[in-house]
């Protein structure tokens, strides 16, 4: 599920903005935390957890290229552009 940074929690915590307009409480696992520097604003994609909706995991995060590619090709959801 696509989702928008929103905010940082501190702790490799953020809010994030889903696409089902929801507002969930996102980490990012240890291996992104080396490999990449997720900022506000960026557009990652979300795992939401089975046992809490309002949590989930960050398991990727797009480039401002790859998100522009993405609008261009109408893959993203209204408002996430």
């Amino acid at each position: 599920m696509f989702g928008v940074v929103t905010r940082f929690e501190g702790a490799s915590h953020l809010t994030v903005l889903c696409a089902d307009g929801k507002i969930r409480l996102a980490r990012i696992p240890g291996k992104m935390k080396r490999r990449s520097w997720i900022i506000v604003g960026d557009l990652v994609v979300v795992k939401p957890w089975s046992v809490e909706d309002a949590k989930a995991d960050i398991a990727f995060r797009y480039t401002k290229t790859q998100k522009s590619y993405l609008a261009r090709k109408k893959i993203l959801p209204q408002g996430m552009e």
